[in-house]
């Protein structure tokens, strides 16, 4: 299986394409993989990025299928977030295997986000992956690709300066609201709109800041239950428009599907910040008398830079978790090589020694044939084994697996881990292998759609064209 990364962010496209690509994501990984599209499949939604992990069974280097499965999947975000493709393409990277886990350690570390170092992100990266596993498209190895990055994060925040100072997408909004709003925090009133994740930073950051009077307003009718855990008064919808009017400050978290027209604010001055990633109130609100308006491109353009040291400390430690995942997976390419080797050459030992024992009995004469062939078959794989592991340290592990399939015939599957019964250590000291109960074939990934008739694992592409 192949890791990948489809990637739309405040890097490449403006953020209303990539609000609008984020609402058509919604509910995607799951019918991805239902309909056996995707193995599995992880969804990172923010502010600024959308950005789709997945498993593809296809083959990596051969550019034309890559290419082919980068279109269609374009094609399908595409028509859910109403664009035509050709509208988005560009915009869009694929970022396969190395290069996908790379750009995540680099994400869920601050690097690319508009405030760089911001640690907000750590904690929608871990929300993506719990999200996944919750509604079961999160396959094994997207599971260790996501806690890979958390460890990463977690490294650049012990050994490196970066985020130090506490820098953040909600701070540096809070600090420019501050320079264009009379008073001073405390003695200020603030209303949230939305409580999510992003409104409960907000409400911390408030609080951080003295702010004491906060109202909070959700479309959704959930204020009363997020003000009775975080503090702060809820505002009902027929009490919003009062609300706008007593407060100084009102910050869009909720990203409601309809933003809040200019006419709808009052008048008198008032500072509007919108946080949200689809927007909570109209742009044209810029153009009223004394409003000020600040959204996320103003963030962005006011974002402090981190210095050059702390940026390099953390690039370094992000591509050594790249190159210790890169090794994790060849690695388990290998054992599942060496079992299958192992299998194999055992398979033949035994069909011989079955021989043996028919002709001969079981004498001690027959003991000795079966220790000196064995001894002999140990012997053999020694070389094999020690040569599975060098060449997957120099990154060559897929020149061992064409020899295998070239020389022996065998087709090793997926990377898998081996099991306490297929530790291909065994190979190297001559332990008998044991012998299991029969089992079954093996399940399919979840979600997977498997045809009852075809007696196979299901192919994962082409995409369906009915999904979506």
């Amino acid at each position: 299986m192949v890791l990948f990364s489809l990637v739309a962010s405040h890097r490449d496209v403006d953020l209303t394409t990539v609000a609008k690509l984020a609402d058509g994501a919604v509910g995607l990984p799951g019918d991805m993989v239902e309909a056996g599209a995707l193995t599995g499949a992880v969804a990172l939604s923010t502010c600024n990025r959308l950005e789709l992990y997945g498993e593809w069974d296809i083959d990596p280097d051969d550019a034309s299928t890559v290419a082919e499965s980068r279109r269609e999947l374009v094609e399908l975000l595409a028509r859910r977030a109403g664009f035509t493709p050709g509208e988005v393409s560009d915009g869009v990277r694929l970022l396969i295997e190395e290069d996908a886990a790379k750009h995540l350690f680099t994400v869920v570390s601050g690097l690319e986000s508009a405030v760089v170092g911001e640690r907000e992100i750590t904690g929608q990266v871990r929300r993506a992956l719990i999200e996944a596993q919750r509604s079961g498209t999160a396959s094994g190895e997207l599971i260790r690709l996501f806690e890979t990055a958390a460890q990463t994060a977690r490294e650049v925040g012990t050994h490196t300066s970066l985020g130090e100072r506490g820098r953040s997408i909600v701070s540096v909004a809070l600090d420019l609201a501050d320079d264009v709003t009379d008073g001073l925090w405390p003695e200020r009133r603030a209303l949230v709109f939305g409580t999510g994740a992003y409104a409960g930073a907000t409400m911390a950051a408030l609080r951080d800041r003295g702010c004491a009077d906060i109202e909070v307003y959700s479309a959704s009718g959930r204020a009363d239950a997020f003000t009775a855990n975080r503090g702060g008064t809820p505002v009902a919808a027929d009490g919003l428009p009062e609300a706008l009017r007593r407060c100084d400050v009102v910050i869009g978290c909720s990203g409601g599907s309809e933003p809040m027209a200019a006419e709808d604010l009052p008048s008198g001055p008032l500072t509007v910040v919108d946080l949200a990633l689809s927007r909570d109130f109209d742009p044209a609100a810029a153009d009223l008398p004394d409003v000020e308006l600040i959204t996320l491109e103003s963030v962005k353009l006011a974002a402090p830079e981190e210095t050059g040291e702390s940026v390099a400390a953390a690039e370094r430690i992000v591509d050594q978790a790249t190159r210790r995942f890169r090794d994790r997976r060849s690695g388990r390419d290998m054992s599942a090589a060496i079992v299958a080797l192992r299998q194999h050459t055992m398979g033949v030992l035994e069909k011989e020694l079955e021989k043996i024992r028919k002709h001969h009995g079981c004498t001690g004469a027959t003991e000795e044939v079966e220790f000196a062939m064995r001894r002999m078959v140990r012997s053999l794989l020694h070389e094999p084994t020690v040569r599975a592991r060098q060449l997957a340290e120099e990154g060559r592990a897929d020149d061992y697996l064409t020899g295998l399939e070239a020389v022996f015939g065998i087709e090793v599957p997926g990377a898998q881990e081996p099991t306490a019964e297929q530790d291909p250590t065994t190979a190297a000291h001559g332990t008998r292998p044991k012998r299991s109960r029969e089992a079954g074939p093996a399940p399919s990934p979840a979600g997977a759609h498997r045809d009852p008739s075809a007696g196979s694992e299901p192919r994962l592409y082409p995409l369906p064209r009915a999904v979506g």
